[in-house]
């Protein structure tokens, strides 16, 4: 069982044997060191073995057992908002060149996964879909902003017929299709970049916790309970996970939870998602669901975040699969899990040096399959004198959760809570 986030997912049950590391035990010299096992942890310590550099990644309990293994699987298309929406605050120039990063992440990923013989279960197609009415006007215009200020002709706006064909519902008002994007397995992808990393040379350790970093004349010292190790640099890739390890990050990133549900194959003839895309909505808490390869309905999403992890993950799922297709009222749910996503303010990833010569990385606020696999690698850039991609990330504005340590979680519960509220009116 999981250590750290509740359930067992269907990705775990189905995967098999899992491979395991082994944890440090004693000193370790290297010319990085990585602290998490997830995308963007696993990602980095590959591309920098395969160029050659000296580098030790350690997690504290089993690769994937955070959100990069436990997720909806979407890559969706730029960064969490919408390029237009960034455009207002950060000019044309600025969002133009995030979403040409972002595409650029999508192709890393599909490409890194094709060259390495990973098996992510790709499958094409996403829908993003207004919940209500009112928001329509704004998906029509934003399939038509995609395609003549971005460049970007794979998004076609679908009106209220052709959104409950597609998503096989009548819940929804509207939306946008989106050919240029997919779904994934995202455990196999944790699994194969693992696999990449080792191969290369990365020396990695699972069961292995950081207990404090510091950083004095040109070294990185990490503290583990069997061991230490001396690095010229580290990458903190810890996520929502990161307690107190390093108070910059914790000021900026909040862990918030997310909860989904797998049913069994639905049958071709299934009305639901019969192009097996995947589906998000335009819920502040937004709802998130998708087939995969063989058909299962894998639904994720909670109505109200409440601090601490539900009792039973199968009733709040069921009651919203229910609102969205009422003939599965009674479908069995086979697996039910949750996890702990990474969030800004902002809804932009936190990318930051937090002291000399460690950066860290991560708040990608539900869009981190694709992004924080390509922060990974954009981290390796840095290491190899490039920093100038990752700088985009680095130069935006994430501002500190208010209410310091004590008073940032209740505040959190409160804003996750009215919104939730809003989102049903």
């Amino acid at each position: 069982m999981n250590p750290i986030s509740p359930g067992l997912s269907w990705y775990e049950a189905s995967l098999g044997e899992r491979p395991h590391y082994p944890a440090l035990d004693g000193e370790a010299q290297a010319d990085v060191v990585v602290i998490g096992g997830g995308f963007t942890g696993l990602s980095a310590a590959a591309h920098l073995a395969r160029a050659g550099v000296d580098v030790v990644l350690i997690e504290a309990h089993r690769f994937g057992d955070g959100a990069s293994g436990r997720n909806g699987g979407q890559l969706n298309t730029g960064q969490r908002a919408w390029p237009e929406d960034m455009e207002a605050g950060l000019g044309f120039a600025r969002a133009r060149a995030l979403f040409d990063l972002a595409e650029d992440a999508k192709a890393h990923l599909l490409g890194f996964a094709g060259e390495h013989g990973i098996d992510i279960e790709y499958m094409p197609g996403h829908m993003s879909v207004a919940h209500k009415a009112r928001y329509v006007k704004d998906y029509r215009a934003h399939a038509e902003i995609m395609a003549t200020r971005y460049g970007y002709p794979h998004i076609a706006f679908m009106d209220a017929q052709e959104t409950a064909e597609r998503v096989g519902s009548t819940r929804f008002f509207g939306g946008v299709r989106d050919t240029g994007t997919g779904h994934v397995n995202p455990l196999k992808l944790v699994v194969g970049t693992a696999r990449v990393a080792a191969a290369a040379g990365a020396r990695l350790f699972e069961s292995t916790k950081a207990t404090g970093i510091s950083s004095a004349n040109g070294k990185v010292t990490v503290t583990t309970p069997r061991g230490t190790i001396h690095a010229d640099k580290a990458l903190i890739a810890v996520n929502a996970y990161g307690g107190d390890l390093e108070p910059i990050s914790a000021a900026h990133v909040m862990p918030i939870g997310s909860f989904i549900g797998a049913t069994p194959p639905l049958g071709t003839d299934s009305p639901v998602l019969p192009g097996l895309e995947s589906v998000d909505d335009s819920r502040f808490v937004v709802r998130y669901f998708r087939r995969d390869r063989e058909g299962r309905l894998l639904f994720g999403g909670r109505e109200i975040y409440a601090p601490g992890d539900p009792r039973d993950i199968n009733i709040h799922i069921r009651r919203q699969i229910t609102e969205i297709y009422p003939a599965l009222k009674d479908v069995e749910i086979t697996h039910a899990w949750g996890g702990y996503v990474g969030i800004t303010l902002p809804r932009t990833p936190f990318v930051r040096e937090v002291m000399p010569n460690v950066i860290s990385a991560g708040g990608y606020s539900g869009h981190g399959v694709m992004l924080s696999n390509f922060v990974g690698r954009l981290y390796a850039e840095t290491v190899a004198g490039n920093r100038d991609r990752l700088k985009l990330f680095e130069e935006l504005k994430v501002p500190p959760f208010p209410g310091g340590r004590r008073f940032r979680a209740p505040l959190l519960f409160l804003a996750l809570n009215w919104y939730a509220l809003r989102d049903r009116f």
